[in-house]
């Protein structure tokens, strides 16, 4: 088999609290708990679960937005956290990242040719102002937007179309693979479809790989090939789209998929209810952190020894005593 585009070990991140007169560390939010995962050339791979469960910082911690506190991150076989600062912008042209908020991730004072096409100084992709407004002129174009819009400032555009805009940005550099961070979480339903279609075009059309990172499962039905579920750092199921929407194994992943509206009335879904709230990551439960509101827990097992990611069947994972 060849090499996956991305690879990730037992990435973990741990953000320290200060406290008391001198500041000293008074604990620490568990961020992300031993995270594992790869990405193939060309694939999605939806990674999904809870607000706060440290979703967005391990998508930033593969770009090195954030620095790991431990684990690995290969990238074409290429160590990601021992590149050296200019080593490391010369990976950026090949993984970008698309964020969350439209109004906020585009720079107010900056016109969106300036916002698009700074990559490409960066990278020095454009010779001449010339070549410079064709490709952006292109990327324009490419997302759905106009050659007329490159003069223009982000506060004259609609949500979806700051979105676009970001996505543009994105492609500037010709990147292998994005990191999709909650790309349409902000957006209106409709404008969430265009934005996802979109996404899935220019995959097809570029042989770009998604990291997408969302909390509606709804939406990453559609365009994942693969989905990670994560709950409290850890990622606790993995599995081929279809198989993990048709046949979840995890109780966890059982409770977000029973949680999904269903369109037609006659369709019935079993409710699943769980116990107490989301522990905090500043001490979360020790053995299986999902054990304090799991309706099929059995202790001393599930509250004292932490549960590997078994495989089940050919490429679905499921960390769980009982399954």
């Amino acid at each position: 088999m060849s090499e996956p585009l991305l690879r990730v070990w037992n990435l973990t991140k741990e953000f320290p609290l200060q406290g008391g007169w001198f500041g000293r560390r008074s604990g620490s939010v568990h961020a992300v708990d031993g995270v594992d995962f790869q990405i193939e050339r060309g694939e999605t791979l939806g990674l999904v679960g809870e607000s706060g469960c440290g979703k967005s910082t391990t998508g930033r911690c593969v770009l090195r937005l954030i620095e790991p506190s431990w684990g690995d991150i290969h990238f074409e076989g290429r160590n990601v956290r021992a590149l050296a600062a200019d080593e490391l912008r010369m990976l950026r042209r090949d993984i970008q990242i698309i964020f969350q908020d439209p109004y906020a991730s585009l720079n107010p004072r900056m016109t969106v040719g300036a916002i698009i096409g700074e990559a490409l100084t960066i990278h020095k992709l454009a010779k001449t102002k010339r070549e410079f407004e064709d490709r952006v002129v292109n990327l324009l174009e490419t997302v759905g937007l106009q050659a007329d819009h490159m003069g223009r400032y982000p506060n004259e555009f609609s949500g979806g179309q700051r979105q676009r805009i970001g996505i543009a940005r994105a492609l500037a550099v010709e990147p292998k693979l994005i990191v999709c961070d909650e790309p349409v979480s902000a957006l209106d339903v409709s404008i969430q479809a265009q934005v996802i279609n979109l996404l899935e075009d220019l995959q097809q059309k570029f042989g770009i790989a998604y990291l997408f990172i969302a909390h509606d499962l709804s939406v990453v039905e559609h365009i994942s090939r693969r989905v990670a579920v994560m709950y409290l750092g850890r990622i606790v199921e993995t599995a081929p789209a279809r198989e993990l929407y048709t046949a979840p194994l995890h109780p966890y992943t059982e409770a977000l998929l029973a949680a999904v509206p269903i369109p037609d009335p006659k369709v019935k879904r079993p409710r699943v209810r769980l116990a107490g709230e989301v522990p905090s990551p500043i001490n979360p439960p020790s053995g299986c952190h999902f054990h304090t509101r799991c309706p099929i827990a059995q202790f001393p097992l599930c509250s004292h020894e932490v549960p590997p990611l078994k495989q089940k069947s050919d490429g679905h994972w499921v960390a769980c005593h009982l399954r």
